[in-house]
């Protein structure tokens, strides 16, 4: 269950193997030149939202996104693990396409040493929580990957068929009384 404190959510910036469509996972694919330009952009978002905490995945193309980040506001980066993108195994870097990617997700096929896509979406909101939780009451910034931006939709309740974009900011509010659900915006 996701802790219900609201927060802000930014995917890494655009690597190589997100233009060329291909699956990372747990590789560690550095920013390219339109990252690095998002990630600065998305800085600039983040200097307007009053973070008080920021943590990021430990992969390079999350962790420099969040840097920019850190250096905008004057935090530190706080790592948190389990914001890993999810581990494909033998299917990292495979091109996207064909039916492999929805069977994996549907839970009816598992690569060769991944995990499983229930075993990601627990994983991940595990870091989200620790990540909350460290943060306490503190404005928070999440610095991760598209598959936990769909842990965290699916643990809010939302649909998980919808993407954040590389280098997008979003804001996550928790229900209230006004509004029974979870509520997503772009930001930006």
């Amino acid at each position: 269950m996701l802790i219900q404190r609201p927060f802000y959510f930014l995917r890494h910036g655009e690597t190589e193997w997100n233009r060329t469509h291909r699956a990372q996972g747990q590789i560690d694919i550095p920013l390219n030149e339109t990252g690095v330009a998002q990630a600065i952009r998305a800085a600039e978002v983040v200097r307007a939202l009053g973070v008080r905490r920021i943590c990021a995945s430990p992969l390079s193309r999350a962790f420099e996104t969040a840097r920019h980040s850190a250096d905008a506001v004057g935090l530190p980066i706080e790592v948190v693990e389990n914001l890993r993108e999810c581990g494909l195994g033998s299917d990292e870097g495979r091109m996207h396409g064909g039916t492999w990617f929805a069977d994996w997700r549907a839970g009816t096929y598992v690569p060769e040493g991944a995990e499983t896509y229930a075993g990601f979406l627990t994983r991940v909101i595990g870091g989200v929580n620790d990540a909350l939780t460290l943060a306490g009451d503190e404005p928070l910034l999440i610095v991760a990957h598209g598959g936990v931006y769909w842990s965290i939709l699916h643990h809010a309740g939302l649909s998980a068929e919808q993407n954040a974009g590389n280098g997008e900011v979003m804001r996550f509010a928790p229900p209230r009384a006004d509004a029974p659900g979870w509520m997503v915006e772009r930001l930006g």
